[in-house]
């Protein structure tokens, strides 16, 4: 059975600055690497470029547990709402073990007061196609494995999600997306 649900997290963090001058499609798809660097410890790079078909995909490499490699496409795309879907390389905890997962991204921004908005950062994990096999190979269980990306994925949005919304309110104070 695949598409079963490894983790799951979900954080939040407030962005001085009204909703009307945030648009969270534009921020993904145009932060730079050192933008997003500045976000986490734990991120190492990324990119945006466009699929075959002409959809836009945010490319990240980050440290969540294991070594991830994540080609998030557009699935929704607006101003306050954005779910990017990646089929993503896992690698570890050896350059060897390399399994692919879903991983689901998906954050909104929602008025707060007149001058705030609330961020949310939700990231799904999920088994794909040759996932369980790869852990039967390790002889890892997918308890044991769900548990650990579970406390790895925790803790790493409890840390770029305000820093995400540091990156979001620096950019729309300065008038980006009026």
């Amino acid at each position: 059975m695949t598409d079963r649900i490894i983790a799951e997290s979900v954080a939040e963090a407030t962005i001085h600055a009204p909703l009307d001058s945030i648009d969270l499609t534009d921020w993904v798809f145009t932060i730079t690497d050192s933008e997003y660097q500045a976000c986490s410890k734990d991120h190492l790079a990324a990119a945006s470029t466009l699929t075959p078909e002409g959809k836009r995909m945010s490319i990240n490499v980050e440290h969540v547990g294991n070594l991830m490699v994540q080609h998030y496409v557009e699935d929704i795309a607006e101003r306050s709402h954005v779910r990017l879907v990646s089929l993503s390389d896992s690698i570890g905890p050896d350059i060897g073990a390399r399994a692919k997962i879903v991983v689901i991204w998906e954050f909104t921004a929602e008025a707060g007061d007149a001058g705030t908005t609330r961020f949310t950062n939700r990231v799904e994990v999920r088994t794909a196609p040759g996932y369980l096999e790869a852990l039967e190979q390790r002889g890892v269980p997918l308890a044991e494995a769900s548990a650990g990306a579970q406390k790895a994925l925790n803790a790493h949005n409890a840390e770029e999600t305000p820093g995400f919304a540091r990156d979001i309110e620096r950019k729309a104070s300065a008038g980006r997306w009026d």
